[in-house]
Protein backbone atom coordinates (compact mmCIF):
# COMPACT_ATOMS: atom_id res chain seq x y z
CA UNK A 1 0.00 0.00 0.00
CA UNK A 2 1.37 3.42 -0.93
CA UNK A 3 2.10 5.77 1.92
CA UNK A 4 2.28 9.54 2.32
CA UNK A 5 4.59 11.11 -0.26
CA UNK A 6 5.26 7.88 -2.10
CA UNK A 7 8.24 8.53 -4.39
CA UNK A 8 8.66 8.45 -8.10
CA UNK A 9 11.12 5.59 -8.68
CA UNK A 10 13.43 5.63 -11.69
CA UNK A 11 15.65 2.85 -12.96
CA UNK A 12 19.15 3.94 -13.92
CA UNK A 13 22.08 2.06 -15.44
CA UNK A 14 24.23 4.79 -16.96
CA UNK A 15 22.83 4.46 -20.48
CA UNK A 16 21.62 7.48 -22.41
CA UNK A 17 18.11 6.04 -22.36
CA UNK A 18 18.11 5.72 -18.58
CA UNK A 19 19.42 9.26 -18.12
CA UNK A 20 16.50 10.58 -20.20
CA UNK A 21 14.27 8.56 -17.87
CA UNK A 22 15.95 10.17 -14.84
CA UNK A 23 15.29 13.64 -16.25
CA UNK A 24 11.66 12.72 -16.93
CA UNK A 25 11.29 11.20 -13.45
CA UNK A 26 12.68 14.35 -11.84
CA UNK A 27 10.14 16.51 -13.69
CA UNK A 28 7.34 14.14 -12.67
CA UNK A 29 8.42 14.19 -9.02
CA UNK A 30 8.57 18.00 -8.99
CA UNK A 31 5.20 18.17 -10.72
CA UNK A 32 3.53 16.07 -8.05
CA UNK A 33 5.57 17.30 -5.08
CA UNK A 34 6.95 13.87 -4.17
CA UNK A 35 10.51 12.59 -3.61
CA UNK A 36 12.58 10.88 -6.29
CA UNK A 37 14.30 7.54 -5.72
CA UNK A 38 16.93 6.28 -8.15
CA UNK A 39 17.59 2.54 -8.34
CA UNK A 40 20.51 0.77 -10.01
CA UNK A 41 19.93 -2.93 -9.47
CA UNK A 42 23.23 -4.82 -9.73
CA UNK A 43 24.20 -8.48 -9.49
CA UNK A 44 27.89 -7.56 -9.35
CA UNK A 45 28.79 -10.20 -6.75
CA UNK A 46 27.36 -13.05 -8.80
CA UNK A 47 29.40 -12.14 -11.86
CA UNK A 48 32.65 -11.15 -10.16
CA UNK A 49 32.81 -14.32 -8.11
CA UNK A 50 33.03 -15.14 -4.44
CA UNK A 51 36.84 -15.01 -4.37
CA UNK A 52 36.94 -11.42 -5.58
CA UNK A 53 34.15 -10.45 -3.22
CA UNK A 54 36.15 -11.82 -0.29
CA UNK A 55 39.40 -10.19 -1.40
CA UNK A 56 38.03 -6.68 -1.80
CA UNK A 57 35.90 -4.74 0.62
CA UNK A 58 34.20 -2.93 -2.27
CA UNK A 59 34.34 -4.92 -5.55
CA UNK A 60 34.68 -3.01 -8.80
CA UNK A 61 31.11 -3.81 -9.84
CA UNK A 62 29.71 -2.33 -6.67
CA UNK A 63 31.85 0.79 -7.02
CA UNK A 64 30.73 1.28 -10.63
CA UNK A 65 27.06 0.85 -9.69
CA UNK A 66 27.35 3.34 -6.83
CA UNK A 67 29.17 5.82 -9.06
CA UNK A 68 26.48 5.63 -11.74
CA UNK A 69 23.65 5.98 -9.23
CA UNK A 70 25.46 8.82 -7.43
CA UNK A 71 26.18 10.65 -10.68
CA UNK A 72 22.51 10.40 -11.67
CA UNK A 73 21.50 11.83 -8.29
CA UNK A 74 23.90 14.75 -8.73
CA UNK A 75 22.47 15.34 -12.20
CA UNK A 76 19.03 15.72 -10.64
CA UNK A 77 20.25 18.00 -7.84
CA UNK A 78 21.77 20.39 -10.39
CA UNK A 79 18.53 20.84 -12.32
CA UNK A 80 16.07 20.45 -9.41
CA UNK A 81 17.88 21.62 -6.26
CA UNK A 82 14.74 21.59 -4.14
CA UNK A 83 13.82 18.00 -4.95
CA UNK A 84 14.52 15.32 -2.37
CA UNK A 85 16.46 12.59 -4.17
CA UNK A 86 17.95 9.33 -2.92
CA UNK A 87 19.86 6.57 -4.71
CA UNK A 88 20.15 2.87 -3.95
CA UNK A 89 22.10 -0.04 -5.43
CA UNK A 90 20.31 -3.25 -4.44
CA UNK A 91 22.02 -6.55 -5.18
CA UNK A 92 19.15 -7.81 -7.27
CA UNK A 93 18.10 -8.16 -10.89
CA UNK A 94 16.62 -5.00 -12.35
CA UNK A 95 13.08 -6.25 -12.94
CA UNK A 96 12.66 -7.69 -9.44
CA UNK A 97 14.13 -4.60 -7.79
CA UNK A 98 11.99 -2.13 -9.70
CA UNK A 99 8.78 -4.11 -9.22
CA UNK A 100 9.49 -4.36 -5.49
CA UNK A 101 10.14 -0.61 -5.29
CA UNK A 102 7.00 0.00 -7.30
CA UNK A 103 4.80 -1.54 -4.63
CA UNK A 104 5.22 1.63 -2.56
CA UNK A 105 5.82 4.11 -5.40
CA UNK A 106 3.71 6.87 -6.87
CA UNK A 107 5.06 5.83 -10.27
CA UNK A 108 7.91 3.90 -11.90
CA UNK A 109 9.98 5.43 -14.70
CA UNK A 110 12.29 3.50 -17.04
CA UNK A 111 14.06 4.19 -20.29
CA UNK A 112 13.19 2.39 -23.48
CA UNK A 113 16.47 0.46 -23.61
CA UNK A 114 19.32 -0.27 -21.25
CA UNK A 115 23.06 -0.69 -21.76
CA UNK A 116 22.87 -4.43 -22.27
CA UNK A 117 20.04 -4.56 -24.76
CA UNK A 118 20.64 -5.93 -28.23
CA UNK A 119 20.88 -3.25 -30.90
CA UNK A 120 17.71 -3.11 -32.98
CA UNK A 121 15.30 -4.09 -30.23
CA UNK A 122 12.32 -1.76 -30.18
CA UNK A 123 11.95 -1.96 -26.41
CA UNK A 124 14.27 -3.35 -23.77
CA UNK A 125 13.30 -6.48 -21.85
CA UNK A 126 13.49 -4.74 -18.46
CA UNK A 127 11.25 -1.88 -19.59
CA UNK A 128 8.67 -4.24 -21.06
CA UNK A 129 8.64 -6.46 -17.96
CA UNK A 130 8.25 -3.49 -15.63
CA UNK A 131 5.43 -1.96 -17.69
CA UNK A 132 3.69 -5.33 -17.91
CA UNK A 133 3.79 -6.17 -14.22
CA UNK A 134 4.02 -2.94 -12.18
CA UNK A 135 1.30 -2.27 -9.62
CA UNK A 136 1.66 1.49 -10.00
CA UNK A 137 1.72 3.68 -13.14
CA UNK A 138 4.81 2.81 -15.21
CA UNK A 139 6.34 5.38 -17.57
CA UNK A 140 8.50 4.23 -20.46
CA UNK A 141 10.42 7.27 -21.71
CA UNK A 142 10.73 7.02 -25.47
CA UNK A 143 9.85 8.92 -28.61
CA UNK A 144 11.07 11.72 -30.82
CA UNK A 145 12.53 15.08 -29.79
CA UNK A 146 9.20 16.93 -29.81
CA UNK A 147 7.51 14.32 -27.65
CA UNK A 148 10.37 14.14 -25.17
CA UNK A 149 10.52 17.92 -24.84
CA UNK A 150 6.74 18.29 -24.36
CA UNK A 151 6.50 20.54 -27.41
CA UNK A 152 2.92 19.61 -28.34
CA UNK A 153 1.11 20.72 -25.20
CA UNK A 154 -1.26 17.74 -25.30
CA UNK A 155 -1.74 14.39 -23.59
CA UNK A 156 -3.38 11.49 -25.42
CA UNK A 157 -5.58 8.99 -23.56
CA UNK A 158 -6.76 5.77 -25.12
CA UNK A 159 -10.14 4.47 -23.96
CA UNK A 160 -10.71 0.74 -24.43
CA UNK A 161 -13.76 -1.48 -24.27
CA UNK A 162 -13.35 -2.88 -20.75
CA UNK A 163 -16.61 -3.74 -19.04
CA UNK A 164 -17.05 -2.06 -16.65
CA UNK A 165 -14.97 0.84 -18.01
CA UNK A 166 -11.54 1.32 -16.44
CA UNK A 167 -11.60 4.82 -14.97
CA UNK A 168 -8.17 4.61 -13.30
CA UNK A 169 -6.28 5.64 -16.43
CA UNK A 170 -8.87 8.37 -17.08
CA UNK A 171 -8.35 9.92 -13.65
CA UNK A 172 -4.57 9.71 -14.08
CA UNK A 173 -4.68 11.44 -17.48
CA UNK A 174 -6.84 14.29 -16.15
CA UNK A 175 -4.55 14.83 -13.16
CA UNK A 176 -1.49 14.95 -15.44
CA UNK A 177 -3.13 17.33 -17.88
CA UNK A 178 -4.22 19.67 -15.10
CA UNK A 179 -0.76 19.80 -13.50
CA UNK A 180 0.95 20.34 -16.84
CA UNK A 181 -1.59 22.92 -17.99
CA UNK A 182 -2.06 21.14 -21.29
CA UNK A 183 -4.94 19.79 -23.34
CA UNK A 184 -6.23 16.23 -23.23
CA UNK A 185 -7.23 14.21 -26.29
CA UNK A 186 -9.46 11.30 -25.29
CA UNK A 187 -9.50 8.71 -28.04
CA UNK A 188 -11.89 5.87 -28.74
CA UNK A 189 -11.31 3.80 -31.87
CA UNK A 190 -14.21 1.97 -33.47
CA UNK A 191 -14.69 -0.42 -36.36
CA UNK A 192 -17.66 -1.41 -38.45
CA UNK A 193 -17.62 -5.18 -39.11
CA UNK A 194 -17.77 -5.93 -42.81
CA UNK A 195 -20.74 -8.28 -42.42
CA UNK A 196 -23.00 -5.54 -41.02
CA UNK A 197 -25.36 -3.93 -43.52
CA UNK A 198 -28.13 -1.37 -43.29
CA UNK A 199 -30.74 -4.17 -43.15
CA UNK A 200 -29.18 -5.67 -40.00
CA UNK A 201 -32.08 -6.33 -37.56
CA UNK A 202 -30.38 -4.36 -34.73
CA UNK A 203 -29.18 -1.45 -36.84
CA UNK A 204 -31.24 1.37 -38.31
CA UNK A 205 -29.57 3.40 -41.02
CA UNK A 206 -25.83 3.61 -41.57
CA UNK A 207 -23.96 0.94 -39.54
CA UNK A 208 -20.83 3.07 -39.39
CA UNK A 209 -22.79 5.94 -37.85
CA UNK A 210 -24.19 3.55 -35.25
CA UNK A 211 -20.71 2.44 -34.16
CA UNK A 212 -19.41 6.00 -34.07
CA UNK A 213 -22.35 7.05 -31.89
CA UNK A 214 -21.64 4.12 -29.56
CA UNK A 215 -18.03 5.27 -29.28
CA UNK A 216 -19.15 8.83 -28.46
CA UNK A 217 -21.59 7.55 -25.84
CA UNK A 218 -18.81 5.56 -24.18
CA UNK A 219 -16.60 8.65 -23.99
CA UNK A 220 -19.45 10.61 -22.40
CA UNK A 221 -19.82 7.86 -19.81
CA UNK A 222 -16.17 7.55 -18.82
CA UNK A 223 -15.44 11.29 -18.85
CA UNK A 224 -18.39 12.69 -16.92
CA UNK A 225 -16.91 12.35 -13.43
CA UNK A 226 -13.36 13.48 -14.28
CA UNK A 227 -14.59 16.50 -16.25
CA UNK A 228 -16.50 17.65 -13.17
CA UNK A 229 -13.45 17.13 -10.96
CA UNK A 230 -11.09 18.90 -13.40
CA UNK A 231 -13.14 21.65 -15.07
CA UNK A 232 -10.06 23.56 -16.27
CA UNK A 233 -8.71 20.71 -18.40
CA UNK A 234 -9.32 21.31 -22.10
CA UNK A 235 -10.77 18.03 -23.36
CA UNK A 236 -11.06 17.02 -26.99
CA UNK A 237 -13.09 13.89 -27.73
CA UNK A 238 -11.81 11.85 -30.66
CA UNK A 239 -13.71 8.96 -32.23
CA UNK A 240 -11.85 7.41 -35.14
CA UNK A 241 -12.49 4.40 -37.32
CA UNK A 242 -9.68 1.86 -37.41
CA UNK A 243 -7.66 -0.57 -35.31
CA UNK A 244 -7.11 0.89 -31.85
CA UNK A 245 -3.34 0.45 -31.85
CA UNK A 246 -2.96 2.27 -35.16
CA UNK A 247 -5.30 5.10 -34.16
CA UNK A 248 -3.40 5.68 -30.91
CA UNK A 249 -0.01 5.70 -32.64
CA UNK A 250 -1.26 8.38 -35.03
CA UNK A 251 -2.45 10.54 -32.13
CA UNK A 252 0.71 9.90 -30.11
CA UNK A 253 2.72 11.51 -32.90
CA UNK A 254 1.36 14.91 -31.78
CA UNK A 255 1.29 14.27 -28.02
CA UNK A 256 3.74 14.68 -25.14
CA UNK A 257 2.45 11.62 -23.29
CA UNK A 258 0.28 8.64 -24.19
CA UNK A 259 -1.81 7.17 -21.35
CA UNK A 260 -3.11 3.61 -21.67
CA UNK A 261 -4.77 1.29 -19.20
CA UNK A 262 -3.15 -2.02 -18.36
CA UNK A 263 -5.15 -4.80 -19.92
CA UNK A 264 -3.15 -7.78 -18.78
CA UNK A 265 -3.43 -11.46 -19.51
CA UNK A 266 -1.62 -14.53 -18.25
CA UNK A 267 0.17 -16.87 -20.66
CA UNK A 268 2.79 -19.60 -20.56
CA UNK A 269 5.50 -16.90 -20.60
CA UNK A 270 3.99 -14.90 -17.73
CA UNK A 271 2.00 -11.67 -17.53
CA UNK A 272 1.59 -9.85 -20.82
CA UNK A 273 -0.02 -6.59 -21.85
CA UNK A 274 -2.78 -6.37 -24.39
CA UNK A 275 -2.00 -5.55 -28.00
CA UNK A 276 -2.73 -1.84 -27.78
CA UNK A 277 -0.43 -1.13 -24.83
CA UNK A 278 2.24 -3.47 -26.17
CA UNK A 279 2.28 -1.73 -29.56
CA UNK A 280 2.36 1.71 -27.96
CA UNK A 281 5.38 0.79 -25.83
CA UNK A 282 7.28 -0.37 -28.89
CA UNK A 283 6.31 2.29 -31.42
CA UNK A 284 4.88 5.48 -29.88
CA UNK A 285 6.54 8.77 -30.80
CA UNK A 286 6.22 10.04 -27.22
CA UNK A 287 6.61 8.68 -23.69
CA UNK A 288 3.99 6.12 -22.67
CA UNK A 289 2.52 5.47 -19.22
CA UNK A 290 0.73 2.21 -18.48
CA UNK A 291 -1.78 2.65 -15.65
CA UNK A 292 -2.97 -0.53 -13.91
CA UNK A 293 -6.58 -0.71 -12.83
CA UNK A 294 -7.23 0.32 -9.22
CA UNK A 295 -3.63 1.50 -8.71
CA UNK A 296 -4.79 4.68 -7.01
CA UNK A 297 -3.48 6.70 -9.95
CA UNK A 298 -4.93 10.14 -10.36
CA UNK A 299 -5.38 10.64 -6.63
CA UNK A 300 -3.21 12.98 -4.61
CA UNK A 301 0.36 11.66 -4.06
CA UNK A 302 -0.32 10.92 -0.43
CA UNK A 303 -3.49 8.91 -1.06
CA UNK A 304 -3.60 5.17 -0.64
CA UNK A 305 -5.39 2.86 -3.07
Amino acid sequence: MRTMLSPVVAGVDGSESSLRAVDWAADEAVLHGVPLRLVYASLWQRYEGAALARGLSRPDGRVMAENIAGSAAERVRRVAPGLKVTADVPQEDAVSALLREGQDAFALVVGSRGRGEIAGLLLGSVSLAVASRARCPAFVVRGDKAGLEAAHGRIALGVGDADPPDLTAVRFAFAEAELRGCGLDVIRAWRCPSHETSDHPLLAGDPARYHEEQASALLDEVLSSSEKDHPDVRVRRVTAEGPAHKVLLERAAVADLLVVGARRRESHVGTQLGRVAHTALHHAACPVVVVPRDSGAGASPGATP
